[in-house]
């Protein structure tokens, strides 16, 4: 009886145990699923999920969460909760459990929310040859979007935006959206295949190696059309005739982007091209495609984010026999068309003047601050980069010493005695300057004692005293070498910095900011003389210096350049910065640089224009005889309405010098006064 007692009380103590041993409940299991869930570890779902095959689970989420780019990802449900004097559930009772379950998410076709229901069912499972009870997940399509519970599959549509264009002022497009043409060929319209070839290639500027790549492709068949090139116009270069007299040769018209100016305003727009693959790494997921094109230099890069747009997307739910119902749309965005205050007809005269020499040109309404022009040449045509650049294309350009692909109104150079004007606004501002006041200077030389070697030189003898006037009707070195060293160095870089030449220079487009020098000082008495004559360490752009001359037509203020035509007009950018008074002395000396000195090539009869003309030497050191020289002139007309700056390189050995560089701004500002 005793060993009976003893194996009934060790039984009772079993269940008493096994009553006691806590079970896992419905909603800890789908806390655990859900987490999984918030980090799409799909594999971890999958362990918890009732009889589903794997790849229609994992690989099914993983590729549509993919495809459909989802991100910030919430997932929850409600937990059940007892109210007092309630008992809680008894698990041993039940099957199943329902819990409400919310999902939320980001796509690519804008955000998706939905509530669905999720249950949870009771399973039985041996593990180490004991039953265990646990709860898995009764899933299907639905919690995928509820629109695929039916067995529908998800398609997804995109509508490509198009992209904003660029114009100028007056309405004149500079980077367009507009018919452009496929050359193609017919192979079995080839009469005489070989000498067709041939002319082809010569009339698209093609290599016919690359016409025999075309023709040669796997998908090619004797009927079909296989295309070559596009070019944005049938009026250049003979294409028209080519079509017609070539019988394998055909085009069709198509939408492109063109450049109206061409190389006249290729630095400034830029080009777009097919998206490299370096750039399709580094962009944010979703915004491109190895099929996108996109903005290259200029304008086309630096407002890339605006005239690219944003490609509308629709998600649907498709079955066969039934209506696409839409899970979610997110509208496509054009780009954003650009106005610039670039005048394009003043942008086409002031690249058409140098001629294709290297230098650089800007143009600036000085009271707006509107800027009318940005030039750099020589340049290039930007439709190859997108219609089909040859190697023998590209190689002339980088081997062409004058550097075609360079952007110049982007840098900086030594102004040269272009910048004397500034110097004379400094010290007459500081009263370092008496402008009836003559300099006693003799010969072509001068230096200091202690400058060792180095002289200052000048280009004519003076027949007596030098004054402000003379000194920039001759554009005489020595007068502003003294009336610098005279000032000193505090003064002077106090002038300089309220020129702005001690800040960034403010501007939409990104053009590299004057300096005064390596360090910022002229502590050297002799770097000191050369910067008052636009020498030494002092570098400006074309924009800057004419914005600088922006002073002696707008009360004594530097007004702000602007670019875009939705930029504030008429701000100031260096307040009362010279006095009208001493405006006036200057403008009336630079009316004298163009009738009765240095720039007399300027002088036009339906204008009349003042300004004045600067040579910077490019010397290595100061123990150098002779460098290359660059030719400058800034001018504008009797009406004030626009500078001109303009920069000629290596203009050494001219008979006119940097009056070669004043008869074409003359000539630019004759023409803009018609």
């Amino acid at each position: 009886m005793k060993k009976i007692s003893i194996i009934l009380f060790l039984i009772a103590l079993t269940l008493v145990a096994c009553s006691n041993e806590e079970q896992v409940r419905p909603e800890e299991r789908l806390q655990q699923y859900v987490d999984y869930w918030n980090e799409q570890d799909f594999e971890q779902m999958y362990e918890m999920v009732q009889d589903v095959e794997k790849e229609k689970f994992v690989d099914r989420y993983q590729k549509l969460y993919d495809d459909v780019e989802i991100s910030d990802l919430s997932v929850s449900f409600e937990q059940p909760e007892t109210a007092e004097g309630e008992e809680e559930v008894d698990l041993d009772e039940i099957e199943s459990a329902t819990f409400p379950l919310s999902v939320n998410m980001e796509t690519v076709a804008g955000p998706i929310s939905f509530t669905k229901d999720i249950e949870m069912v009771k399973v039985t499972e041996t593990v180490d040859d004991k039953e265990q009870i646990d709860w898995k997940v009764n899933w299907n399509s639905g919690f995928i979007f509820p629109e695929l519970e039916d067995g529908s599959q998800l398609s997804m549509s995109t509508t490509q935006p198009t992209r904003g264009q660029i114009f100028d002022r007056n309405d004149n497009g500079l980077a367009v959206n507009h018919d452009v043409y496929e050359f193609a060929v017919v192979p079995d319209r080839f009469e005489d295949e070989e000498s067709e070839k041939q002319a082809i290639a010569e009339a698209l500027n093609m290599e016919i190696a690359d016409i025999e790549k075309a023709l040669s492709a796997d998908w090619v068949r004797p009927d079909v059309l296989v295309p070559l090139k596009v070019v944005p116009s049938l009026d250049e270069n003979g294409y028209q005739e080519a079509v017609d007299s070539i019988p394998g040769l055909t085009y069709s018209t198509q939408t492109g982007r063109i450049y109206p100016l061409s190389e006249a305003a290729a630095h400034l727009v830029g080009y777009i091209a097919p998206i490299t693959a370096e750039k399709l790494e580094e962009a944010e997921p979703g915004v491109y495609t190895e099929a996108s094109l996109v903005g290259n230099r200029g304008l086309e890069e630096l407002f890339e984010e605006r005239l690219r747009g944003e490609a509308g997307v629709q998600l649907t739910a498709v079955k066969e026999e039934q209506e696409p119902v839409i899970i979610a749309e997110k509208a496509v965005q054009n780009g954003e068309d650009i106005s610039l205050t670039i005048d394009g007809t003043v942008q086409t005269q002031l690249f058409d003047s140098l001629e294709g020499e290297a230098g650089t040109a800007a143009a600036v309404d000085p009271t707006t601050g509107e800027t009318l022009a940005l030039v750099s040449s020589p340049s290039f045509d930007p439709h190859p980069f997108l219609y089909g650049l040859s190697n023998d294309q590209w190689t002339k350009w980088n081997e062409d010493p004058q550097q075609p692909l360079l952007n110049r109104f982007a840098a900086t150079f030594a102004p040269g005695s272009a910048f004397k004007p500034i110097t004379s606004a400094i010290g007459l501002e500081n009263g370092s300057i008496d402008p009836n006041e003559g300099l006693s200077i003799s010969g072509l030389k001068w230096q200091k004692d202690g400058w060792g070697n180095y002289k200052v030189t000048r280009v004519s003898e003076s027949s007596g005293p030098v004054d402000l006037r003379d000194a920039l009707v001759r554009s005489d070195n020595i007068y502003f070498a003294m009336q610098a060293v005279n000032m000193g160095e505090e003064a002077f870089l106090n002038g300089l910095k309220n020129f702005g030449l001690a800040d960034e220079f403010p501007f939409s487009y990104p053009i590299e900011s004057g300096t005064i020098s390596s360090d910022g000082t002229l502590s050297e008495e002799v770097l000191l003389a050369d910067t008052s004559y636009g020498q030494g360490q002092l570098e400006l752009s074309a924009l800057q210096l004419a914005t600088s001359y922006s002073v002696l037509l707008n009360q004594g203020n530097i007004v702000q350049p602007i670019l875009l035509s939705d930029e504030e007009k008429e701000q100031i950018w260096k307040e009362s910065t010279l006095s009208e008074d001493n405006a006036a002395i200057i403008r009336d000396a630079l009316r004298a640089v163009v009738t009765d000195g240095t720039g007399q090539t300027a002088n036009v009869d339906n204008v009349a224009v003042s300004g004045k003309t600067g040579t910077a030497e490019l010397k290595q050191s100061l123990d150098e005889e002779n460098g290359a020289e660059n030719g400058w002139f800034v001018g504008y007309p009797e009406d004030g309405s626009v500078i001109v700056s303009m920069m000629i390189e290596h203009i050494e050995g001219r008979d006119h010098g940097s009056s070669y560089v004043a008869e074409k701004v003359g000539k630019v500002l004759s023409s803009m006064n018609e």
